[in-house]
């Protein structure tokens, strides 16, 4: 049994999540839209669709063992009651980076960037899942979902500052900024 997920991001007129802001960081825009779906499956018939990302959920590509149970151990369950707010940041990493090695680019990710420790520090306040899509033909390299009450907005706006500030962030070439709130 497979032990990939996949799952769709499709903004239209419809979905659970309103957008509040759609900021594109560096690179093409996407068109504006209304509303979120969060589709966990292939289909998308009856769903007004302005644009479509999505991705897989599989296995953690740049972290240690001992990363992924700290993480497992402290992260919270996506769709908790409290999180009344959520972002959606698609990304894509420019050739220099996929020409690195795969110890390159972990020196880069968390020895030099702190990728992982910048993360576990917004722990348990922001939930997250990575979408990996770089190797389905989708315009970005991964799709990142995090949630969040609004209580914890600030604890959010500093691990992605923090984050936008690193050596790993010099690769990024397209990346947009969704802010999204649950009504």
């Amino acid at each position: 049994m497979s032990s990939l997920s996949y799952v769709q991001f499709v903004a239209g007129a419809t979905g659970g999540w309103a957008i509040d802001s759609l900021r594109t960081v560096v690179g093409e825009p996407l068109p504006a839209a209304s509303r979120l779906a969060v589709v966990e499956s292939a289909g998308t018939s009856g769903i007004d669709v302005v644009w479509r990302l999505a991705g897989v959920v599989s296995s953690e590509r740049y972290v240690t063992a001992a990363e992924r149970d700290e993480l497992r151990a402290r992260q919270p369950l996506l769709g908790r009651s409290d999180a009344d707010r959520a972002a959606l940041i698609p990304i894509r990493k420019n050739d220099a980076w996929w020409s690195l090695a795969q110890d390159e680019r972990r020196a880069i990710f968390q020895k030099r960037s702190g990728h992982v420790t910048t993360g576990l520090r917004a722990l348990p306040a922001v939930a997250r899942r990575l979408h990996h899509c770089r190797d389905l033909g989708e315009p970005f390299d991964f799709l990142t979902w995090f949630e969040y009450a609004q209580a914890d907005a600030g604890v959010f706006e500093e691990l992605v500052q923090t984050l936008r500030q690193t050596e790993e962030w010099a690769y990024v070439d397209r990346e947009i900024d969704i802010r999204l709130s649950r009504s």
